[in-house]
């Protein structure tokens, strides 16, 4: 009997010395498992660009002022986008592109509580970039020049171009994540980015079939043309589509409305930093900056293609 309780007090012992041992361990692991790796900071940092652009835009439209006066802690001292104005905007649109806006500067919070992150770069979001990217969707000048402030219709299609790339960005960017952390912050920002897409595709949708004045031209084939253009500056095959796709290529093969992008099982593309840099900069080069990005993106991914140029 003596025995059996000395058995059974050396085995709790043992017990309790093991998970004394353990939880150490398992709480290292688990703190190493929620700290973002170099790898991670770099992908992480490199959507500022991107939130800083649709920041600027949505604000600067919607309220007629920017991160300056809103959030100026977030700019880091960067320059001022140029440019950038109050759209002429009906009250829905307003009210929805505000949303947006409010929206970025969490984004633009979430991120750099996460990473050091750096300074706004310099953007231009000036009619005329805008202007730039509808003349090379339709490989000839419009006339007159596009001016994305001029109207709500203007302003909805020129927010086409913008979050869709940068949500693709995400999508590409999430299976190279190593850090929990990292991952629930990108699948977050994911979830709203594409959010903002699919509104702006729905409310674009809706006008498919209106021309747009004075260019006679429909909404369908605007998005049509700039999805097409990202594609070609991208040179990595198909990972955009416009709001009319051919049946084949819409969902399941069987229907030509396409209110959301999507490949053959209707899952989000996915872009590489390089491909995204391509398009906004407009030059299909990640060594050439331009677009909206004159000086070029930030980040050390950004500025790695900018040395080899």
């Amino acid at each position: 009997m003596a025995t059996s309780i000395s058995t059974t007090g050396t085995t709790i012992i043992a017990t309790l010395l093991l998970r004394l041992l353990l939880v150490p361990y398992s709480l290292a692991q688990e703190l190493y498992q929620n700290v973002p790796s170099k790898s991670d900071v770099d992908l992480l940092e490199f959507p500022l660009n991107l939130e800083y652009l649709e920041a600027e835009f949505f604000l600067w439209g919607s309220l007629g002022r920017g991160l300056d006066c809103v959030a100026p802690n977030l700019t880091m001292g960067g320059p001022p986008p140029i440019g950038v104005k109050l759209a002429k905007l009906d009250p829905l649109t307003r009210d929805v592109i505000a949303q947006f806006a409010y929206q970025e500067v969490g984004h633009l919070r979430a991120i750099k509580n996460a990473v050091p992150g750096f300074a706004r770069p310099l953007l231009n979001l000036s009619a005329a970039s805008f202007a730039t990217v509808m003349n090379n969707a339709f490989g000839r000048p419009l006339v007159p020049p596009f001016d994305p402030y001029a109207n709500e219709l203007n302003y909805l299609l020129a927010s086409y171009v913008i979050p869709y790339v940068g949500l693709t960005g995400y999508v590409g960017a999430n299976p190279k994540l190593e850090s929990a952390t990292a991952k629930k912050l990108v699948a977050g920002l994911l979830g709203v980015e594409s959010g903002q897409d699919a509104v702006l595709r729905a409310l674009l949708y809706e006008r498919a079939k209106k021309k747009v004045m004075p260019y006679g031209i429909t909404v369908a084939e605007f998005t049509n043309r700039i999805s097409e253009l990202r594609n070609k500056l991208g040179h990595a095959g198909l990972k955009d589509e416009g709001l009319i796709v051919p049946p084949v290529r819409g969902a399941e093969g069987r229907i030509k409305g396409n209110v959301l992008a999507g490949d053959r099982f209707s899952l989000a593309f996915g872009r590489t930093p390089e491909e995204i840099l391509r398009i906004v900069y407009g030059s299909g080069d990640e060594r050439i900056p331009g677009g909206f990005y004159p000086k070029g993106a930030d980040g050390r991914i950004a500025k790695s293609h900018l040395k080899d140029a």
